[in-house]
């Protein structure tokens, strides 16, 4: 492996489909540092800047997905389809990759696709517990499949997946001795427990709603917040920072202290945010949108719920929430349970377990 490595990454369309991604690439870099790593993208979605600020390149093809009721845009797809095959055909013949990786997204079907074509070795990341479309697809001719849950051979073949986890921000890893600093870091007193909200970088509207509604309730428990509502509602909500206890924020830029900071977590459960939270270990009620492909969130939720790590609440039963919470306070012993048994979830080491299987494809 004398000459400089070139790698192909594709996926995005969120977050949890781009800081893997991200996180495969640091590691590949750390191993190679004369590796070349190009990202492949949607245009027009979030992987467009992301990446860039992470110190790579990308390109971005013209590609989405199928919307579920029929509108004009479904009328494109072929043609999108057609343009983005003929596109990742055109990178992968000019960069001659040795490898291509997808974690998902919609950019990932027609990049790895097309690699597949021109027998270039593909490795898929998937990181939910109910595979999408993409993947599925994909996973037929992908000569390994790193997966985060039990049971994928529903869907992949059996004799090519490998349970690696999810990769997280390495930062996690030290959470448990930083609880003063994040206390700090957000001004926090320290007589008061922590509720940390979480709805994912764009935010999540039932879940901003219901703290909206229970901040009365979280007052009467003399409890204090920190509350990421997502950039498209932080002008909505940032009145509530008036509140003493209450502190509001668009993105949490040191997630690591927030975590450290809390006693409780409320949190969407996309596949990157549960496996934090197995790492993170503190007791957590799950609220997963169902507004997603297969209603994913709900079995990733599931599947921590199933080993007695968390609680569940479905948007359907938020009236619920304050019985919930307040029985959960109260339960120190419940607390603890839950707290141990999802972090023996946990896989720690997932990213350099992903470029290990890389490592083996390229070899």
């Amino acid at each position: 492996m004398k000459k400089a490595l070139h790698i192909i990454i594709s996926g995005g369309g969120t977050g949890g489909h781009i800081y893997p991604a991200i996180a495969i690439a640091n590691e590949v870099k750390l191993r190679y540092p004369e590796a070349k790593i190009l990202f492949v993208g949607a245009k027009d979605k979030m992987e467009m800047e992301k990446v860039p600020q992470a110190g790579y390149e990308i390109e971005g093809l013209w590609i989405s997905g199928i919307q579920r009721k029929i509108t004009v845009k479904n009328l494109l797809f072929p043609f999108k389809l057609l343009s983005s095959l003929w596109k990742a055909n055109r990178i992968l013949r000019k960069f001659k990759p040795v490898v291509a990786i997808g974690t998902g997204g919609f950019a990932s079907g027609p990049t790895l696709m097309m690699a597949n074509r021109k027998k270039i070795p593909t490795l898929i990341q998937e990181q939910n517990s109910y595979p999408g479309i993409t993947n599925k697809l994909l996973s037929k001719k992908a000569k390994k499949i790193c997966v985060a849950y039990d049971n994928l051979e529903r869907f992949f073949p059996k004799e090519n997946i490998i349970k690696t986890g999810n990769p997280v921000r390495q930062d996690l890893l030290s959470i448990h001795s930083k609880k003063e600093e994040g206390q700090a870091f957000f001004d926090l007193k320290k007589d008061k427990k922590t509720v940390l909200v979480i709805g994912g970088s764009l935010g999540a509207k039932r879940i901003n709603q219901l703290i909206e509604l229970e901040l009365g309730f979280f007052q009467k428990q003399d409890i204090q917040i920190i509350w990421q509502c997502g950039k498209l509602y932080y002008e909505e909500f940032r009145v509530y920072n008036d509140d003493e206890d209450v502190q509001v924020h668009a993105f949490l830029n040191r997630m690591d202290l927030a975590y450290a900071a809390a006693d409780f977590i409320i949190s969407r459960s996309g596949a990157s945010s549960v496996s934090e939270l197995c790492i993170v270990g503190k007791p957590t009620i799950f609220i997963p949108s169902p507004n997603v492909a297969e209603d994913h969130q709900t079995k990733n939720a599931k599947a921590i719920v199933d080993k007695h790590g968390a609680i569940m609440l479905k948007e359907s039963e938020l009236h619920t929430f304050p019985v919930v919470f307040e029985t959960l306070m109260k339960d120190k012993g419940k607390q603890e349970s839950l707290s141990e048994n999802i972090k023996t979830l946990a896989l720690p080491n997932a990213t350099s377990d992903i470029v290990n299987e890389i490592e083996k494809l390229i070899n």
